[in-house]
């Protein structure tokens, strides 16, 4: 995985998402391409917003338990996997709003840096070295440009 927090690393992610195009077919799933940036920008939505609560004690302890091994793991993602209910788009999004926040995301996540990162807390998976973080936002990202074969 690409190391989000090098510069040249978010430069190839956001080359990758420059290639895509509102007319992008996906190869698997069901998102449309602005839903699908809709998507990935979820994940930093929660790091940076506070538009998702917190889940309680018993929720997190379920996600760290069953659920982080996955997102922060080596192994890649497996096609149509199913998600957390925040992360399903239903309705349509802009393609050029979805993709423009995408790309000042992983801007902002790389000026930032891996010690800002390190050992930050997660919403969903309590405290969480740089490696896992960068694991999370490289590894998701990499899986949904692929979906959309760039």
């Amino acid at each position: 995985m690409l190391n989000l927090f090098q510069a040249e690393s978010a430069d190839k992610m956001i080359a990758r998402i420059n290639n895509l195009k509102p007319s992008t077919q996906g190869l698997w799933g069901k998102m449309n391409v602005a839903q699908m940036l809709a998507h990935c920008n979820v994940t930093y939505d929660m790091v940076y917003t506070d538009k998702y609560p917190k889940p309680n004690a018993v929720v997190r302890f379920m996600l760290k338990l069953f659920v982080k091994n996955t997102v922060v793991g080596d192994k890649s993602y497996k096609k149509n996997t199913r998600t957390a209910p925040e992360f399903i788009i239903a309705n349509e999004r802009d393609f050029e709003t979805e993709k423009k926040k995408l790309i000042d995301h992983i801007k902002k996540t790389q000026r930032l840096g891996a010690s800002h990162f390190d050992n930050k807390e997660s919403r969903s998976f309590g405290r969480m070295p740089e490696k896992e973080w960068n694991m999370m936002f490289s590894k998701h990202l990499d899986h949904h440009l692929s979906q959309f074969g760039v």
